[in-house]
């Protein structure tokens, strides 16, 4: 008989259903299940049961367990069919007493015992997966991800063109510096390339290069997967020994324009591209050939026959030897970085390329290189590091302060030989070789250690026309000018003025000249010679530079007041950067630490900065920062950088006309009267040291504002007990380390004071300079202000004194602006230094002057150079770091 819905076969008896406790007849012993009456041969069928012999409620119960067994399967599909068997089920037991042919009682065959088959005694920890898909569903989502993928790849692929123009770069696209006209070029940078044909290169060198940078080169499609997993390796381990990128993309990144260095994963992805590409429709010969030509080595070789001639003097690039490519080949990399450390003497980097390279070669050719595995570095024979000519001369100050000021507005001297700017500078030719012209007439037979520098601005918007530092960079690479930080002395002393002017008093104020004074603070303070001057007025005191009422009139004004002006006008921030004035400007400094001496030009100033400063007299009270470059633009004259110019009024218009009238007194009769150029009017100002040791005079037209600067430096082996032999430039052996020299700044000799030798300096120079220019006046006087007297004038003032026959005599600047050595008011010297007050004997960190000779940007972070700026610090002949 087939089975029942339920599970249960029957033979005339109702079947049990889920849930469904046995019949038991109470009558039935033991309480044995009930036993349904059978219909046999003639019976009648009792009239509750069916066709089959059931009662009719018996088939409604087996309806009703079958779709509760329905029902219980598709709500546990997947986790319970089997498991429900195994725990709804009982173990099968006998049939019942009497009857082997009916089924088992509860829990045997077809019964339901404990855990009935719906699923709640089930363990919960296992329902999890329920959520898991369907590994087909899975793979099939992946094939249809990986298809769109490969279709993307596939699209970009065919869509990308292979690049037809090459980058201007490839032809050597350099930049030309100008000076004002516009036309005529002060230098043209940037390292022309030599093309060679690859039949050209020997063998050993391609294969060097190939060893070291891609060695599947000859095979690959253009990329190198492998190669990209070794980079990763060998960042990760630290080796570094090959890069991801493959001779193919190196060379379609440099070579062809589109291509962009931006690290980013789209340019990557599309030189990968173009990579395979370029592989496909260029011989490698050809590639190579390309690549060699382009690459940078270093020592600003760009090249294979560049780099030949610049690391082993080698004209023909066919005689280097398989050891002279392995070094070359190792320079890929990261040639700047290789450079700076060989300027250091430190070759240990280098070395461990080129020892890597001889070992590939070895593996790539056994036969061939196997033999120079074992070459020595230190056999390889270098060639002297060169200084271009460009930097020769007076051409490479200009250069050099260009270069700084661009590299503080984003432009590097990599860039600028590499991307090609035409850079228009602030300077005039002509007014430049004056400059160098006045000095040497001037200090012809002079020690070579007594050095001066010139300034000149345009007041109107703090261009540098023309300057002097020296006569060769190349030799003597200290940009005075714009470095050397000196005590400004009594050219100081308009500052002081002009705080006065500001104060609401006027020129016509008397102070006590006397001869010494004693502020709180400060030590004495004297006139030159200790003369006593008297009640005297602020034009009569400027033009005899009266020491001790200026004393008086800043303390009047107050100090922070003269120091505001001072430094509004650009004065003092130079000496920031020398670690002796611990990051303070140079007039807070001697405000902090000096006092009153201030007011006499205690701080420390270069001539661009008084040249820059005095603008607020020449320019109605305006100021404007000093720079040296006009514009910048590329090749096609589309703009890179303009001017950056920013003017800011200082003082009034009406104080500016007043200082004005009082400096003019100084060149009509005063200290500075050797600076009169005839009808073209002229104001400024003389300024000497104590002892001669720095001399100025700082004067003005209209149209130009113009510093000369004096001092003598001396160098002294570090002891201090010997000076040291120095040459026409002033400098010691550079054989002898800087770290041993010691600079100590020595007084010049009497004639040069502040109105002597600096004064007819000036007086050449803009003599010069001038002569085509339209003669302009001052404004007239403004008179502003009022009467404020520090002391009761005489009732009849004595006249200006007259010049006699020696223009320079022993009273105001003619040297004793300053208190003698003799401990009568000098101010105390910053720790550790040798020289009083300024920068000048100090270097920096490293012992370094301004600047390699080959007029490298320095680094750190300074207008100025490194190394203290006043210091004529010994050059240290080495290469710049640059690459494409």
């Amino acid at each position: 008989m087939m089975p029942q819905p339920g599970g249960m076969p029957y033979a005339g008896g109702a079947p049990q259903h889920p849930g469904a406790q046995p019949r038991r007849d109470a009558d039935a012993p033991g309480g044995m299940p009930a036993r349904e009456p059978e219909h046999r041969g003639g019976e009648l069928r009792r009239r509750d049961t069916d066709p089959t012999g059931r009662r009719a409620s018996a088939a409604f119960e087996d309806t009703q367990a079958m779709l509760a067994a329905q029902a219980g399967a598709g709500s546990r599909s997947g986790e319970g069919g089997a498991r429900r068997r195994r725990a709804g089920r009982g173990a099968g037991g006998p049939g019942g007493p009497g009857e082997p042919a009916r089924p088992g009682g509860p829990g045997g065959p077809g019964g339901y015992g404990p855990g009935d088959g719906d699923g709640e005694d089930e363990p919960k920890t296992r329902r999890w997966t329920r959520f898991l898909p369907n590994w087909k569903i899975v793979m099939a989502s992946f094939v249809v991800l990986s298809a769109g993928v490969f279709g993307m790849i596939a699209v970009a692929y065919a869509n990308t063109p292979i690049p037809e123009t090459a980058q201007a770069s490839v032809d050597d696209q350099g930049s030309v510096v100008y000076y004002r006209d516009k036309k005529t070029p002060i230098a043209r940078l940037g390292v022309k390339r030599t093309p060679v044909k690859i039949s050209q290169i020997p063998k050993h060198v391609q294969d060097a290069v190939i060893a070291l940078e891609n060695k599947s080169f000859r095979t690959d499609s253009g990329i190198d997967f492998s190669g990209m997993a070794r980079s990763v390796w060998s960042t990760v381990s630290g080796a570094q020994l090959q890069g991801a990128s493959t001779i193919t993309q190196q060379m379609a990144r440099n070579y062809y324009d589109g291509l962009s260095q931006e690290v980013s994963v789209q340019r990557k992805i599309k030189e990968i591209f173009v990579a395979v590409k370029i592989s496909k429709t260029l011989e490698k010969d050809e590639i190579l050939e390309r690549y060699l030509n382009i690459i940078y080595f270093g020592r600003g070789a760009y090249g294979i026959q560049a780099a030949s001639k610049a690391f082993f003097n080698k004209n023909d690039v066919g005689k280097l030897t398989p050891q002279e490519g392995a070094y070359l080949a190792g320079r890929i990399q990261n040639p700047d970085a290789f450079d700076i450390q060989e300027k250091a003497g430190n070759y240990a980097a280098t070395k461990e390329r080129f020892g890597a390279a001889l070992r590939n070669m070895a593996e790539i050719d056994p036969a061939a290189y196997g033999k120079y595995a074992g070459s020595s570095f230190e056999d390889l024979k270098f060639a002297k590091v060169k200084v271009s000519q460009t930097f020769k001369g007076i051409k490479g100050y200009m250069l050099n302060i260009v270069f700084r000021e661009l590299k503080g507005r984003g432009i590097t001297q990599e860039d600028l030989e590499t991307k090609g700017y035409k850079v228009y500078t602030t300077f005039d030719k002509k007014m430049m070789e004056e400059a160098q012209k006045a000095v040497k007439a001037r200090t012809a037979g002079l020690e070579s250690t007594i050095h001066a520098s010139i300034a000149s601005v345009d007041p109107k918007n703090g261009r540098v026309l023309a300057f002097y530092s020296g006569d060769d960079f190349v030799n003597d690479f200290n940009n005075r000018a714009f470095d050397s930080t000196k005590q400004a002395a009594s050219a100081f002393k308009p500052y002081v003025l002009a705080a006065w002017l500001e104060s609401g008093r006027s020129l016509d104020s008397y102070v006590d000249g006397m001869a010494t004074i004693k502020m709180p603070g400060t030590t004495p303070i004297s006139n030159a010679g200790n003369q006593a001057f008297g009640a005297i007025d602020m034009i009569k005191a400027m033009a005899s530079s009266v020491n001790t009422v200026f004393v008086q009139m800043g303390e009047a004004v107050t100090l922070p007041e003269v120091a505001r002006i001072a430094k509004e006008a650009g004065v003092g921030e130079t000496a920031k950067y020398n670690p002796s004035y611990g990051g303070k400007n140079a007039v807070d400094y001697a405000v902090d630490e000096q006092k009153f001496q201030v007011t006499i030009g205690s701080a420390s100033v270069t001539a661009v900065e008084q040249a820059a400063g005095y603008s607020i007299f020449a320019n109605e009270g305006k100021h404007a920062d000093w720079h040296t470059v006009v514009k910048v633009t590329k090749i096609d004259g589309s703009p890179v950088l303009a001017e950056q110019a920013t003017v800011r009024q200082v003082i009034s218009p009406e104080s500016a006309a007043d200082a004005t009238v009082a400096l003019q007194a100084v060149v009509k009769g005063g200290t500075g009267a050797t600076a009169n150029i005839g009808s073209r009017p002229v104001a400024g100002k003389t300024g000497t040291n104590n002892g001669y040791k720095d001399a100025w005079f700082v004067g003005f037209t209209p149209q130009i504002v113009t510093a000369v600067g004096m001092s003598k430096d001396v160098p002294y082996n570090k002891a201090g007990t010997r000076k040291l032999k120095v040459d026409k430039y002033g400098l010691p052996s550079r054989k002898i380390d800087d770290s041993k020299i010691l600079w100590k700044e020595e007084p010049m000799p009497s004639f040069i004071g502040g109105g002597g030798t600096p004064t007819q300096i000036w007086h050449d120079y803009m003599q010069a300079v001038t002569a085509k220019d339209e003669v302009q006046q001052f404004p007239p006087r403004a008179n502003t202000g009022s009467q404020s007297n520090l002391a009761t004038p005489k009732p009849t003032p004595s006249a200006t004194p007259t010049m006699d026959d020696n223009p320079f005599p022993d009273s105001g600047d003619g040297g004793g602006d300053w208190p003698s050595d003799g401990g009568d008011g000098e101010p105390d010297n910053p720790d550790g230094r040798e020289c009083p007050w300024d920068g000048s004997c100090d270097v920096g960190d490293d012992g370094s002057g301004d600047g390699p000779p080959n007029g490298e940007i320095t680094e750190n972070g300074a207008p100025g150079a490194i190394g203290a700026p006043g210091a004529a610090i010994m050059p240290t002949p080495a290469a710049s770091g640059r690459r494409p």
